[in-house]
């Protein structure tokens, strides 16, 4: 027996996700995705977006996986998987996939249709195949393997489990997730299949660790729907203008801001590159149609034409939902912020942050700036109006309890996160070394 797994990326932080599991002698990789923090700094682009680099200039900045970690192994890939369409997860693919040009990407259709709008909208090229497999339903990859995406709830559609399916037991990606029976779009986690996946043996549990040291149970996406209710219900909002702003790949999230700004007879606009392409990408599939009920504009000139209408319409007239969650400079509502675009406000105008910061140190500086100016030009700021996409403690538990692992990695975190899945593990019967393993970029470990 041979199992080997060889953590490229998001074991000594969190983001760059990618993680190689050698079988015998066949590969599959999990996730390629970027850095974040490293990316925008570097690239001055938005978080929830991709422009083109060369692989070896965002290398040099650790924004992508070192697939050099792998070269030894670089002939045995048969597969890149990819769990969900976030950036940690797949932003690196259109930089790294040419290094494996013969090697299909599989992923969720949705997943599939995000990676093809960031190489149409860059034009980049890869050689590589593109296959959208269905939510719970397998791919024959070769004699001995399998992958199976496993439908699980997350801040993204057709977010899934990976799982290798091998002659040894089953390998599960736990990388993200949450366990949320009330989601407001899709469907819930399927419990179902994992109960029998964990029948069936599961050799390793590969799971991400961010919020394994937050006690308790993530909430619901439903109880952010009711948060963005409350904030504008509880408040008079006549003749004042509302900006909402979250992730532009959080499309539950944006349905209920459009399902709140009908209920307040509002015209409803998206502003912004990203909200663009991740919309799309969903309408394509049939999964949402806001376009509707919302009219969407990505490109400069059509902003600011518009803006200038909302000005003279008054602002009161509408619900603005834009880019720049994260306080990045060149995002629209930090555009606003600096009066770089047309829109006015006045004193006592709402603008509701729908997100968590993420917590590096680039993302708290920005937003605590745009914060400030929106607050310096008479805005009342309310943030954290949101609930995680990320599991918490009690979420980690139930999915350990559910699959039953012989061994666990933790994933998606630095040491400190990731000693806290280990902590979880140890309550639960689980020795560090002996069968939950800390792993740091680089390393490998082989599976007796």
């Amino acid at each position: 027996m041979s199992i080997e797994i060889c953590s490229i990326g998001g074991y000594s932080e969190c983001g760059k996700n990618c993680t190689a599991v050698k079988i015998d002698d066949e590969v599959i990789i999990i996730d390629i995705g970027l850095n974040m923090e490293n990316y925008v700094k570097h690239t001055q682009d938005q978080y929830d977006d991709v422009v083109k680099r060369e692989y070896n200039d965002l290398l040099s900045v650790n924004a992508v996986p070192n697939m050099s970690l792998i070269k030894d192994w670089k002939n045995k890939v048969k597969a890149i998987v990819a769990s969900h369409g976030h950036l940690d997860h797949i932003g690196a693919i259109p930089f790294v996939a040419g290094q494996f040009p013969k090697v299909p990407i599989i992923s969720t259709p949705y997943t599939s249709e995000i990676l093809k709008s960031i190489l149409r909208d860059e034009r980049l090229k890869i050689p590589n195949r593109i296959v959208a497999q269905n939510p719970n339903s397998k791919i024959k990859i070769s004699k001995n393997i399998t992958i199976e995406l496993v439908y699980v709830t997350h801040s993204i559609p057709q977010a899934s489990l990976v799982v290798i399916h091998t002659i040894y037991g089953k390998i599960v990606y736990a990388n993200d997730f949450k366990l949320d029976n009330t989601p407001t779009l899709g469907q819930k986690t399927n419990i179902k299949r994992l109960k029998e996946i964990s029948k069936e043996g599961v050799k390793l549990l590969i799971s991400e660790s961010l919020y394994a040291g937050m006690y308790g149970k993530s909430p619901s996406e439903s109880i952010a729907k009711q948060m963005l209710k409350e904030v504008v219900g509880s408040i008079n909002c006549d003749g004042k203008g509302i900006i909402m702003t979250t992730f532009a790949s959080h499309i539950a999230r944006l349905k209920s801001m459009i399902e709140i700004g009908k209920t307040l007879n509002r015209k409803i606009v998206f502003f912004g590159r990203s909200l663009d392409k991740y919309v799309k990408a969903a309408e394509k599939l049939n999964l949402v149609n806001f376009t509707k009920d919302v009219n969407i504009y990505r490109r400069r000139g059509e902003i600011e034409k518009v803006m200038n209408r909302i000005n003279k319409l008054g602002n009161d007239k509408y619900l603005i939902i834009c880019t720049g969650h994260q306080g990045e400079e060149r995002a629209i509502l930090s555009r606003i912020a600096d009066n770089e675009l047309p829109l006015k406000s006045n004193r006592g105008d709402l603008v509701i942050f729908s997100c968590s910061v993420i917590p590096v140190e680039l993302n708290k500086e920005n937003r605590k700036i745009l914060e400030r100016k929106l607050i310096k030009k008479g805005l009342r700021i309310f943030p954290d109006v949101h609930s995680s996409g990320h599991g918490y403690r009690e979420d980690y538990r139930e999915l350990i309890h559910l699959l039953n692992p012989e061994n666990i990695v933790p994933s998606h975190a630095g040491h400190d996160l990731a000693e806290k899945l280990i902590d979880l593990a140890e309550e639960m019967g689980y020795y560090k070394n002996k069968n939950i393993f800390l792993m740091e970029n680089g390393k490998r470990l082989k599976l007796e």
